[in-house]
Parts: structure tokens; sequence; C-alpha cells
């Protein structure tokens, strides 16, 4: 009787055991693709915030790393290429030159 206790003791934390090298692997898991993710996002704003500081010179940027769309009434839409995609509104004044961001969101498909 008592060697059938200790059998189902063992068995328990035995299963114990394998139960949290489940959740830290998940954990780890968890931490590095939210990290990517971050990496990810932050290099998509500085790609649309770069796009959104030249939008008076659309023409001169050799290369161009966002989608930009007219809206009407000196208001562009401003969509990154690379996932996640992030959407600027922004409005320019056409004297002085200088886009104002009047909202911004993350575009999901």
């Amino acid at each position: 009787m008592i060697l059938a206790w200790v059998l189902s003791l063992l068995l328990l934390m035995s299963s114990l055991i394998a139960y949290l090298e489940r959740m830290t692997a998940l954990a780890l898991i968890e931490v590095n693709t939210m990290k990517t993710s971050h990496r990810s996002f932050v290099a998509a704003e500085k790609l649309v915030m770069e796009c959104e500081q030249n939008i008076s010179q659309i023409t001169a940027l050799a290369e161009n790393n966002c989608f930009i769309q007219s809206l009407g009434k000196n208001i562009w839409l401003i969509s990154s290429k690379q996932k996640p995609s992030i959407q600027v509104h922004v409005y320019l004044d056409e004297k002085s030159g200088i886009a104002t961001r009047l909202n911004w969101r993350q575009s999901f498909e």
C-alpha cells in the first residue's frame, strides 16, 4: 500500500515537472515573439516617419519605403510596405512644407 502511494507521488511529481518545462518553453517563445514584433513595429514606424518628414519632396525620394496616397485637401495617407503595416494621416501645409500627423493606426489584413 505504501509502495503504491510512493509511486503515485513520484508520478505526480514527474507530471508536474513536465508541465513546468512546457510552461517555461512557452514563456521563452512568448518573450522572443514579443521582442521580434517590437523590433518590426519600431522599424515600420521609422520608415513611415521618414516618409512623413520627406512628403513635400515625394518626387526627390530615390527609394520609397511607403505607399503614399493623396486624400485631397492637403491630406495624405502614408502606409508602410513592410509588416506590421502602419497607416498615418498627414496634413501638409503648402506654404511652410511642414507635415502634421493627424492620426495613425496599425493596419490589419
